[in-house]
């Protein structure tokens, strides 16, 4: 990967965490907390790859994968991590003043562009910094902003859901643009404060969002969709809805939701190993995540040994005729994502997928 990323075919103009150099430094902060980093080499590459991404924000679009959020709120862990406070502190203030305009502003909802994108940026830093990093009142008004568009579309359309959001005029269902992916975000909120939305809004569009399943056990990746049963991608399809499930069946204590969470495993144990690639976007290693979030709740350890099995089946990397990525070597296109996801099967109780956590 390094030798890839030195050669001529990167995009050294993309500082995402998504398919740039964003992305990289994610992995290597992924992999000091990983694996043994005694003399702190991964922390280092973390620092030095995140140094340009933060020289070049954007100040356009404001999600965690493709915005200035997601550089801004690694800025602020890795330089607090390596004991750079102040330059921690300034990433931190950016960070937050960004949330006036995701508020007062129009940007989509969705994750990769998103409010909700931005508001993943905002826990991501709690998670690692302690929640009095970010003021909570600044994640209830975002939060709230998020829940007031969702209404909003909802009454426009009659819609069935409570919550209904749409992204380049499609009402796309799955993790990346559409609404399992923002129901799983906001279900991270899940403090006291948050607890009544939550059960009044999020809940039922969970609830209405698990009858759009196939008889196989995959989801459409929006409605009117003309692909059918197609795609079994994070992005699209059953692997990405896993995260959803996991987090009701945490949040609400219900099993239905468990029960819709091991059919999106069972669709990917049959249909996941992806001629797409390896990555984590549309590619096999994203699609394992399934199976460990599965292994993490269960404690099944048959879940285990499917993720191994995909884990497997990536490190024959470049021996199955896949398609080469757009990006080869970045985290949700190409070999990052597979090397994130390798780490990951070190310690499965512990994984983390790069743009959820499982809290």
């Amino acid at each position: 990967m390094e030798h890839g990323l030195k050669a001529e075919e990167v995009d050294n103009d993309d500082f995402s965490v998504y398919t740039g150099m964003s992305g990289i430094a994610l992995l290597y902060y992924h992999l000091h907390r990983k694996l043994d980093d005694e003399n702190g080499q991964y922390l280092k590459s973390a620092e030095s790859y995140l140094k340009r991404p933060l020289r070049h924000l954007k100040g356009k679009r404001v999600s965690f994968l493709c915005g200035d959020a997601g550089p801004l709120a690694l800025g602020a862990v890795i330089y607090n991590e390596i004991g750079r406070k102040d330059d921690s502190f300034n990433c931190l203030q950016q960070l937050i003043s960004l949330h006036d305009s995701v508020c007062k502003g129009s940007p989509p909802d969705e994750l990769l562009f998103g409010r909700v994108g931005y508001l993943y940026a905002l826990l991501f830093v709690r998670l690692h910094l302690g929640d009095g990093a970010v003021d909570q009142s600044i994640v209830e008004k975002v939060f709230n902003r998020i829940i007031e568009s969702g209404r909003r579309l909802s009454h426009a359309e009659n819609s069935q859901a409570p919550l209904m959001y749409e992204w380049h005029d499609s009402k796309y269902l799955g993790a990346a643009h559409g609404i399992s992916g923002i129901m799983y975000i906001l279900m991270q909120c899940n403090d006291e404060k948050f607890l009544s939305q939550l059960d009044r809004f999020v809940r039922p569009t969970v609830d209405w969002l698990s009858t759009l399943q196939f008889p196989s056990g995959n989801f459409p990746s929006s409605i009117g969709s003309r692909s059918g049963d197609k795609l079994v991608h994070w992005c699209h399809g059953a692997p990405g809805w896993a995260f959803m499930f996991a987090m009701a069946y945490k949040t609400f204590k219900d099993d239905t939701y468990l029960s819709k969470l091991k059919q999106c495993g069972e669709v990917v144990w049959k249909r996941g190993l992806l001629k797409k690639g390896y990555g984590i976007c549309h590619g096999t290693g994203g699609n394992a995540y399934t199976f460990l979030i599965l292994y993490k709740l269960t404690g099944d350890v048959n879940w285990l040994y499917r993720a191994i099995q995909f884990a497997e089946w990536c490190l024959d990397y470049g021996k199955h005729d896949c398609r080469t990525p757009d990006r080869p070597y970045s985290l949700f296109e190409g070999l990052a994502g597979t090397i994130y996801f390798l780490a990951d099967i070190l310690s499965p109780n512990n994984a983390r997928f790069p743009a959820f956590q499982l809290s």
